[in-house]
């Protein structure tokens, strides 16, 4: 996208013009116009904030197409600070939501926090990252709070989108869910974040930030807002919940196989948003996935990885085989097997899922589909063989020794 010149008398060099249109490349919008200019052309290193509240233990690719422009930042010489929302979490961030987000338990909290740090620097740069958890400042004296509260007014927090549709419905908003914008916006005030990065449904936290920074007599942040990434679906936004995700733990088979599932209409996108780059021209889709997919495989699995799953994706898909290398599971052989216990557990999926899919006629045995009316089984009918979920899953039933 283009970055417009201030409208102040303050002119940016064209210098800083030129990096704020690159560092904005493939953002949906830079607010101010001409902010992020003004802010490079101080020549000083800027604090670029992301904030996430650990609701969910994993990242899936929608969540890096944030992170990758952070890593764009930091390779151009600023400094990214990662706020885990661990008190905000227990609030929960009303965006996109037509009810009121439940409350985690603490030690979930802290568990979905360390599995996100560990995710997120396989594409952030540890040595230029900032984490800080945001009850260093929000556990406030009531003092502070009240402060706080203080600096905005109900009816400001009730511009945004959400709340205004659920007022329109008759549905509640809880004052828990009120205090959330205050409570991320101050996050702003207590690291002086320069820069703000979220996704476009995080839009009106990410100006409202900039009202409690002004409240606070600090300089405002400029804020950027990303697309949001299309699930493998194509329609809906990217999500463990709709089950349309591919997660960056992911095993390299599985992941390549998930990229060749997406829609052609999106490759694009696929292709800007988590590489920054296009496919080759006159490239027919199935090729353009393969080099996605590849590329991909080899970013967070390491080089020759997505070699190695091209010719396993093959081997099933085009060979019809079943792959060279599938992990056992251990079944317990002193009592009936209850399918989709042991399906939750050999594939790390729900027990609901995995009754979904049996009566989906998505699990086979041995390449035969399993009935979907029959969920328990005789350990010697499983053993020894290849129980395969969906089309890319498999593991070797065997029985424990």
């Amino acid at each position: 996208m283009s970055v417009k010149s201030h409208p102040d008398t303050t002119r940016p060099s064209e210098k800083s013009v030129l990096k704020a249109a690159e560092l904005a490349s493939h953002s949906v919008e830079v607010l101010p116009d001409g902010g992020l200019a003004l802010q490079l052309d101080r020549g000083e290193p800027l604090r670029v904030k992301l904030g996430i509240d650990p609701t969910a233990p994993d990242i899936h690719l929608g969540h890096t197409v944030v992170l990758n422009k952070l890593r764009q930042f930091q390779d151009e010489g600023h400094r990214v600070v990662l706020i885990i929302g661990d008190y905000t979490a227990r609030v929960g961030d009303p965006s996109g939501r037509s009810d009121q987000r439940p409350m985690l338990a603490p030690e979930q909290i802290d568990a979905n926090a360390r599995t996100f740090q560990e995710q997120a620097f396989k594409i952030l740069d540890r040595d230029r990252t900032d984490v800080r958890f945001n009850s260093e400042w929000l556990r406030m004296e009531p003092e502070e709070l009240l402060g706080l509260l203080a600096r905005a007014t109900v009816a400001r927090l009730l511009e945004r989108e959400d709340f205004q549709k659920r007022m329109a419905a008759g549905e509640p908003i809880s004052a828990l869910e009120l205090l959330y914008p205050l409570l991320q916006g101050y996050d702003s005030v207590a690291i002086r974040s320069d820069v703000e990065l979220g996704g476009t449904d995080q839009k009106f936290n990410l100006l409202f930030a900039r009202d409690i920074q002004a409240a606070y007599d600090c300089p405002r942040q400029t804020v950027m807002t990303m697309p949001i990434l299309p699930g493998v679906d194509g329609v809906r936004r990217m999500s463990k919940s709709l089950g349309n995700y591919i997660g960056v733990t992911d095993p390299p088979d599985e992941m390549f196989g998930k990229v060749m599932s997406i829609p052609d209409e999106n490759l694009d996108e696929y292709w800007g948003l988590l590489l920054g780059d296009e496919p080759s021209p006159g490239d027919p889709p199935n090729l353009s996935k393969r080099r996605l997919a590849s590329r991909l495989v080899d970013h967070f699995h390491g080089e020759s990885a997505g070699t190695n799953a091209e010719a396993a994706f093959n081997r099933v898909f085009v060979d019809r085989e079943v792959p060279k290398e599938i992990e056992d599971y251990a079944m317990d052989v002193e009592e009936t097997v209850h399918l989709p216990a042991a399906l939750s557990e050999a594939f790390g999926i729900s027990r609901s899922e995995a009754r979904r899919i049996i009566q989906q006629g998505g699990v086979r045995r041995d390449g035969d589909v399993l009935p979907a009316d029959e969920l328990d089984y005789a350990p010697s009918e499983l053993d020894g063989a290849v129980i395969q979920v969906g089309k890319r899953r498999f593991r070797r039933f065997q029985s424990q020794s």
